[in-house]
């Protein structure tokens, strides 16, 4: 019975004194995250498409945030939006008149169409594409996050992007125009 207690003892003694070798180690060699680098990080879509010529939505934010990245205008998936969050975060002017206000939307195979050939399986990033080679293939919308790297390797097209359909859930207040900026005449009231 001492035997078990012992072990007991000493296998408690060593992951106490394990945990805090290790916790004095993670304080001491922790890695400093740039604040800036981490907001950019968390206003990108997340899609990892590599459009931007970057790896993924982290490499290109932090580009942004070092300063090694001048143009706030290549996340396709963002669009408009992101280019103008980027521009009033970075206060970095952007020509905004090439891009075009894009609506949320994903990748839909034409199923006479698909052939089969599972080009577009190996270009989505997020397996999103459903099917085996000579079948036709289908789109998982829910894993889709619109790109639109596969319809360019398609050599029937087979893939379209289409907007997701709006629903209650995803429907949103359309944005209030613009006031006029003159000045309003005054009125002269008769007494």
């Amino acid at each position: 019975m001492t035997g078990i207690l012992i072990a007991i003892g000493s296998l408690t003694l060593i992951g106490l004194t394990l945990g805090t070798v290790l916790g004095a180690a993670a304080r001491r060699f922790a890695v400093k995250e740039d604040p800036l680098e981490e907001e950019l990080k968390a206003m990108m879509p997340g899609s990892q498409c590599g459009q931007c010529g970057y790896v993924g939505c982290a490499q290109y934010a932090g580009a942004l945030a070092k300063g090694e990245e001048g143009s706030i205008t290549k996340c396709a998936p963002g669009g408009k939006v992101l280019v103008e969050a980027l521009s009033a975060k970075l206060g970095i002017a952007a020509d905004l008149s090439a891009l075009e206000e894009k609506v949320p939307e994903h990748a839909f195979i034409k199923e006479e169409l698909c052939i089969g050939c599972t080009r577009c399986i190996r270009e989505c990033s997020t397996d999103a594409i459903l099917g085996a080679n000579k079948l036709m293939h289908t789109i998982i919308v829910d894993a889709c996050h619109g790109c639109s790297k596969c319809v360019p390797v398609c050599p029937t097209d087979a893939i379209v992007m289409v907007p997701y359909p709006e629903t209650v859930v995803n429907w949103h207040w359309p944005k209030p125009e613009r006031e006029n900026t003159q000045p309003r005449p005054e009125v002269v009231h008769a007494h």
